[in-house]
């Protein structure tokens, strides 16, 4: 969705923005409020009231995943690289 945007940096935040709603699914699931995870997590609860409110910039992918990891859920990160351009459509150099 955020490439469709022209967002330089649209895969990052695609990432941020799917492992924000893992959280907060997380969190409504156990009705946990943002206090009761910061006591849990360690993570401050405004924090957490802005992954919440989908401001993920201050967030790297690494913390999120370490969010997750304090509440006690388990992740399988898989990474898909494919080409946005073709081959033949290099040029050839050297």
């Amino acid at each position: 969705m955020f490439r469709d945007f022209g967002r330089p940096n649209a895969d990052v935040e695609q990432a941020r923005a799917i492992l924000a709603a893992r959280i907060i699914h997380v969190l409504d699931t156990r009705k946990m409020t943002a206090r009761a995870a910061e006591k849990l997590t360690g993570i401050s609860h405004t924090d957490l009231s802005r992954i919440r409110n989908a401001k993920l910039e201050r967030f790297t992918l690494d913390r999120m995943i370490m969010i997750l990891g304090r509440l006690d859920e388990d992740l399988e990160v898989s990474i898909d690289v494919r080409s946005r351009v073709a081959y033949r459509d290099v040029p050839v150099t050297g």
